[in-house]
């Protein structure tokens, strides 16, 4: 029912009867029940606003989105039903469509594209009216899985790349490290025989050259435990015991820099399939990052627990906590905020965990710390029966 038509019956309704007033009306709410089931019907969200930004009408889809009820959101800001979003993120003018990208962290964590279009009568009402803004509608689309896609193969395309030079890397550079290692062991003997004073003189020196041979040795290892497709050897362990034995190993270092460290860990842990020596180094990687940035006097806390489909183990920290800017490159190589850091701690872990069939999960806020959570599975997942198509 186009807007000619009603302005026509409006110029005539006194002459119109009531049967046909009537039959007007009735064809006018079918036809709004039927573009309302047209857009319950799709995936996609779909909110239509008033000029000033207020909901008329919201589908099923767009209330799952934003976790809230459709009926509920009609007639409130759309500031409201998206906390956080106002007209001048969206750059509103009202004459042209706009579409942005966004975050959602509530109810859950998705990536969306809002895409706000004006509506407008198009010009078919005569007169000064002509285009008449009407309102907004709003769709919006899910790019999560997208999104997780994406990222999923650019990842694997720059671990490849990595693979590649891995090779080429230990070589060049593990023999001269190791010539070099061995070279300064040989000048070290003759200087402590022929001339103990000059001996003295440069052992800080000599000392300095073997600690950065050292350094460089930890970074090629580190490297290759990277991006070097291994295999977990499963065993079934007591992950308390991994973690006690990785704060054994780090125990000096910590109280080196006069730390605090809680074990809050759950004594009815079930005995889970791991592989020891990767479950141990992945522990190894989240402690020593969590004591690196935490200034003296801080704490570490290591928390482990049970669910009814996982087993979670939580390291943290009260250090300076991560930039927001920064946590979107956490898991890329090479990326650190660290001095002297590689930047492959926490992709080690990942794989780790992955390899297991988890999930590693970061939460950190800046002046308060981080909290990095390896999430388990309690056993291989049993297979399911799908539907049947028909």
């Amino acid at each position: 029912m186009t807007p000619s038509f009603l302005d026509k019956l409006l110029d005539r309704l006194d002459r119109v009867s009531p049967d046909q007033v009537q039959s007007v009306l009735l064809r006018l709410i079918r036809e709004k029940g039927f573009l309302e089931k047209v857009f319950e019907a799709l995936q996609e969200g779909v909110i239509i606003l008033t000029p000033d930004g207020q909901a008329t009408f919201v589908n099923r889809a767009a209330g799952r989105l934003f976790g809230l009820e459709p009926a509920e959101a009609v007639g409130r800001a759309l500031a409201e039903i998206i906390p956080g979003l106002s007209w001048a993120d969206l750059a509103v003018d009202g004459t042209r469509a706009v579409s942005r990208d966004f975050e959602l962290f509530y109810p859950e964590s998705r990536f969306l594209n809002l895409y706000l279009a004006p509506i407008t009568d198009a010009g078919e009402l005569p007169g000064p009216e002509d285009d008449e803004h009407l309102g907004f509608v709003l769709l919006v689309r899910d790019l999560t899985q997208t999104r997780r896609v994406t990222e999923e193969k650019i990842e694997s395309e720059r671990l490849n790349a990595l693979t590649l030079l891995a090779a080429g890397v230990a070589h060049e550079l593990g023999n001269p490290l190791n010539s070099l290692n061995i070279h300064l062991q040989l000048l070290e003997r003759k200087l402590r025989k022929s001339s103990p004073q000059a001996h003295g003189a440069v052992r800080e020196q000599l000392e300095i050259a073997r600690g950065e041979i050292k350094r460089l040795d930890f970074i090629i290892a580190q490297f290759l435990s990277a991006i070097r497709p291994t295999r977990p050897q499963l065993e079934l362990e007591d992950l308390n015991q991994l973690i006690r034995d990785a704060t054994r190993f780090l125990e000096p270092e910590i109280t080196d820099r006069r730390l605090t460290l809680k074990l809050e860990l759950r004594a009815d842990l079930p005995l889970l399939r791991v592989d020891p020596g990767q479950m141990k180094q992945a522990f190894y990687n989240l402690i020593r990052n969590a004591s690196q940035a935490t200034l003296p006097g801080g704490t570490i806390t290591i928390r482990s627990d049970l669910g009814d489909y996982e087993v979670t183990v939580a390291v943290t920290d009260t250090g300076s906590g991560i930039p927001p800017e920064q946590m979107g490159h956490l898991f890329e190589p090479f990326h650190t905020t660290k001095e002297k850091g590689t930047g492959l701690g926490l992709l080690i872990v990942r794989r780790i965990v992955r390899e297991h069939g988890g999930e590693i999960a970061v939460e950190s806020a800046e002046k308060k710390g981080t909290r990095i959570t390896m999430h388990l599975p309690l056993g291989p997942k049993p297979m399911r029966m799908l539907p049947s198509s028909g």
